[in-house]
């Protein structure tokens, strides 16, 4: 386990809507440089988690902490602000815009010429090459080209590439490669490498073990809105990391919750 302070720390986190809880007393530290999966079936509360992460929604009860100290986000732009970045399946991407458009939507560089601000093209271009060639998009011929010239794994894996540029100190990722190709899946796999190479904390959710198990370094089960356990890498095959969040729930099921 890491001495490092987390980047993120859940400290009994609750989200209750009326009297249901859609997540109840969860704690999970993720630290730098390392991946922590997110693993449960429909319903078992990983979705609420990220919303409470990424700001969308306030927890009910308990704290959330960025960097050791406690934060309320009122909203996915303070979140981000703090570092916290988060990747959904289907990407907020402009498909008419260049890539580094894309790349520096919203943080363009600028220079001012005789009064005039202007963009720093070459500048961001040449950046926005640098960071997809790091995690892996060396079938990118340019970064002049569209979006829309991506497949589902480039179009994360430049999500990903913009985050680590922008020190992010948390990528969250919400199913990263839910209908990917095996060949895409393993370029998306590759830039959450360069992610954790370049000392960035990762939330990783998904369903499908064979994805989770060998780009995480622990692995967290909910079931019914609590995390219920937590294994490292290496304790579980893929096989016994299915069984065990099967029995997870069976077992919450046996105790009432």
């Amino acid at each position: 386990m890491s001495t490092a302070t987390p980047v993120v720390e859940l400290v009994n986190v609750t989200r209750r809507y009326g009297k249901n809880y859609a997540v109840r007393d969860a704690s999970l530290a993720i630290h730098p440089g390392e991946v922590v999966g997110l693993v449960g079936d429909n319903g078992a509360g990983k979705s609420t988690i990220v919303k409470m992460i990424s700001g969308y929604i306030e927890p009910t009860a308990g704290t959330i902490n960025v960097q050791g100290k406690p934060v309320r986000f009122g909203s996915p732009r303070e979140a981000r602000a703090a570092g916290i970045e988060t990747v959904y399946q289907d990407l907020a991407i402009v498909d008419e815009m260049a890539l580094w458009r894309n790349f520096f939507l919203g943080q363009e560089l600028h220079r001012n010429v005789l009064g005039i601000r202007c963009l720093r093209v070459k500048e961001m271009a040449r950046i926005c090459d640098e960071h997809l060639a790091e995690v892996g998009l060396t079938s990118v011929e340019s970064s002049h080209q569209t979006a829309a010239t991506l497949s589902g794994g480039e179009r994360q894996s430049l999500a990903i590439s913009r985050a680590i540029h922008f020190d992010s100190q948390l990528l969250v990722l919400d199913e990263p490669v839910a209908a990917l190709s095996v060949r895409e899946t393993r370029r998306v796999l590759d830039a959450i490498g360069a992610a954790k190479a370049n000392n960035l904390g990762v939330l990783y959710i998904d369903h499908n073990m064979d994805h989770v198990l060998p780009a995480a370094d622990r692995i967290a089960i909910m079931h019914r809105g609590t995390i219920s356990r937590v294994v490292h890498k290496g304790d579980l095959t893929v096989d016994e990391l299915a069984d065990a969040v099967a029995e997870s729930g069976t077992t919450a099921a046996d105790n009432g919750g």
